[in-house]
């Protein structure tokens, strides 16, 4: 197991370093000047030539990738052209929003996803099954951004049981922040149910077909020890690979949601700095997904040796 995760640690440095760079290189290859881009095209050449000394962009590019990844190392994301904030603090303050509505909206996810999908594979191909796949079916099929219009429009604005106001932080008002993060995270996990729904229920019905299981029930042991302790333990895998992908989806998959809601997370600061062109910015919030992403996926892989001992020594 040791070995294992010295594996998955010397993976993890080299994918953020491959990450980093490709961040850095990303916005150096789009055509124009991203001075000129953030000042306008009635901008003087010592306003543009001023920003660019501000960006560093005057400098070769060798050095300012040096530069560049000496301040990402020191935890310097470097200042937001519109803002004039550092852009560290800018993240920081929307990350836990974003990390909000993602934990509850998977945590829900998980605990109506997985039941429903046991179910639809014990009763494969019967009643409660098609009701179940057709309700996955839907999920799937329906935009995010339909879902949360549509739940904003009844439960809002028609029925008025939640508020539709600006966001509130938990330690001004919990209750009314609370009240707010519902319809968010059920937007949010419309999609991820049915998914992880139908993993679950494909994972079970290969799983209860093997011979162990027909042994297990043949033993004498009950239908719940069977499911949960033989079934369900060997098809969990899939699962939490679905899992895995969906929180990385989600990451960087928010933006309809805290757009319809008001949400001050990490999606709608991306989108208002590629509208005023904030590099910095886009820069900062791009590599900060990227190494989330890649650290689920180093997390999945941890899960995946922890259920499942033959991978460790894989």
């Amino acid at each position: 197991m040791t070995q294992y995760l010295a594996r998955r640690g010397l993976y993890l440095l080299v994918q953020l370093l491959v990450v980093a760079t490709v961040v850095f290189l990303l916005l150096r290859l789009v055509p124009g000047d991203p001075a000129r881009a953030i000042l306008g095209e009635t901008a003087t050449e010592e306003q543009v030539a001023r920003v660019r000394h501000q960006l560093g962009l005057d400098q070769p590019i060798y050095r300012q990738y040096v530069s560049w990844m000496a301040d990402v190392l020191r935890g310097d994301l470097g200042t937001s052209i519109t803002s004039g904030r550092p852009v560290a603090t800018d993240v920081r303050d929307r990350l836990g929003n974003s990390l909000e509505l993602i934990a509850l909206a998977t945590c829900l996810s998980l605990i109506i996803g997985l039941p429903l999908g046991i179910i639809a594979g014990l009763r494969a191909n019967r009643l409660p099954d098609f009701v179940l796949s057709a309700a996955a079916m839907l999920g799937l099929s329906l935009p995010g951004f339909v879902v949360g219009t549509v739940l904003l429009l009844i439960f809002a604005l028609r029925l008025r049981w939640l508020p539709q106001t600006q966001f509130v932080e938990w330690s001004e008002n919990p209750g009314q922040h609370l009240k707010l993060v519902i319809l968010p995270v059920l937007t949010l996990a419309a999609s991820t149910v049915a998914v992880i729904m139908r993993m679950t229920r494909s994972s079970m019905l290969e799983v209860v077909r093997q011979d162990y299981i027909k042994l297990a029930r043949a033993k004498g042991l009950s239908e719940r020890t069977v499911i949960l302790r033989h079934a369900l333990r060997n098809a969990i895998n899939p699962v939490v690979s679905v899992v895995g992908l969906e929180l990385a989806t989600l990451l960087g998959g928010t933006v309809i949601v805290e757009t319809i809601f008001g949400w001050p997370g990490l999606s709608s600061l991306l989108i208002a700095g590629v509208r005023a062109r904030d590099y910095p910015v886009v820069q900062g919030v791009v590599l900060l997904i990227a190494v989330l992403t890649i650290l689920i996926n180093i997390a999945v892989d941890i899960a995946y040796a922890v259920l499942d001992p033959r991978i460790r020594i894989s």
